[in-house]
């Protein structure tokens, strides 16, 4: 069994499902009006995607193969457990997806692309039949992700290519097999691999198309809340211990960031006046992310004493632009918004699931001015 990466994800990175979906609804539709290139694109996710799917094996099988490592087995039988309580304890699709396994022989079952121009916190998009336009591009090969990454810094934005553990084809390929449990996130800490599969689970419960901050805020808040219920009910008190502690730093990073961001945003509300300053703009901006890496510093210095690994948010850090900041922002807006629903409705599933999708169905900006309506008041000196 991989060893567990330093940091699961510091950062929340959007996963891939739109390239995948858009080729079947393109095939689906007889054909599409795309280039040469954007055809070539589809083919690399289709084929990366059928890859995955013939390595995967039921966790059956692969349980009972006498050559499976013990490590490995265990880890399996979790997911079997964890995949009953998704479904019996919250209520989340009970189909093929995670009920097998698949070694991919590398780091990340795909990579994002996201970018940003130097301006702004907002991220370029692309669009595809069916999903609609989303803030990220994936690709199966790294190198074809850091070709595109180029061609876009080429055009002056800020670019970020990273690395995805797992993505959700939104249950559309349950006849193929669903989404399988891959090696790249298998390892993790109990808590850490929960919260994961309780994530790429509610995206197929309700998806709003090219709404990524809604879409990935509600996945957000079912891992969430998902993850307390199973390490309540399920996991042992040093699984408990350990998620609490990876939690804490999660918070504390998400509080620096979110703050970076609001300060970002600010500054780059001067670049709309008509006779702004750009070297007054830059030295700002610079003043910024200098203070942003030198308050991790500190929140660096307290975790390494407490024997905390960090090589995660190191990455992300020195790597930190608009297009990360941006690409964050999708997990964290309207996450408070999602769980006030779910206490709105009881704090039962069924009726929390049903009051996403009428919030889905309505038209964007709508939906945004009822979820702004649930967030809660900010608290004082936020």
């Amino acid at each position: 069994m991989p060893a567990h990466p330093s940091l699961s994800h510091p950062a929340p990175r959007p996963r891939l499902a739109a390239p995948i979906l858009a080729l079947l609804a393109c095939l689906a539709l007889a054909g599409c009006a795309h280039t040469e290139g954007a055809l070539g694109y589809y083919w690399q996710s289709v084929q990366g995607h059928a890859r995955l799917l013939q390595a995967a094996r039921p966790l059956d099988e692969w349980i009972a193969n006498e050559s499976t490592p013990a490590p490995l087995r265990a880890r399996l039988q979790l997911a079997q457990r964890a995949r009953h309580f998704a479904v019996q304890e919250l209520g989340l699709p009970d189909n093929a997806s995670y009920r097998s396994y698949a070694d991919l022989g590398r780091s990340a079952a795909v990579w994002n692309v996201v970018a940003a121009p130097p301006y702004a916190l907002e991220l370029h998009r692309w669009c595809f039949p069916f999903t609609g336009c989303i803030g990220y591009r994936g690709y199966f090969q790294e190198a074809d992700a850091q070709a595109e990454g180029a061609r876009l810094a080429a055009q002056g934005l800020e670019v970020d290519v990273y690395g995805v553990p797992a993505y959700s084809t939104l249950g559309y390929l349950d006849w193929a097999g669903g989404d399988p449990l891959l090696n790249t996130f298998i390892g993790w800490p109990e808590g850490e691999f929960v919260r994961l599969l309780f994530h790429e689970l509610a995206h197929q419960v309700v998806y709003a198309q090219g709404d990524t901050l809604f879409n990935e805020s509600f996945a957000t808040a079912v891992e969430r809340l998902g993850t307390e219920r199973w390490l309540a009910t399920q996991a042992r008190p040093e699984v408990r211990q350990a998620f609490a502690a990876s939690e804490e730093r999660r918070q504390s990073f998400r509080a620096l960031t979110r703050a970076t961001r609001a300060r970002l945003a600010e500054i780059y509300e001067q670049n709309k006046a008509p006779a702004h300053d750009s070297q007054a703009l830059n030295a700002m901006k610079s003043g910024a992310m200098q203070d942003f890496r030198a308050r991790y510093a500190v929140l660096r210095e307290r975790w390494l004493a407490q024997g905390a690994r960090v090589e995660g948010y190191d990455r992300w850090v020195a790597q930190a632009n608009n297009a990360s900041f941006a690409a964050q922002a999708a997990y964290d807006a309207w996450v408070p918004a999602f769980e006030a629903l779910f206490a709105q409705q009881g704090q039962r599933w069924d009726a929390f699931y049903d009051a996403v999708r009428h919030l889905a169905a309505l038209p964007q900006d709508e939906r945004h001015a009822r979820l702004q309506a649930l967030l809660p008041p900010p608290h004082q000196g936020d």
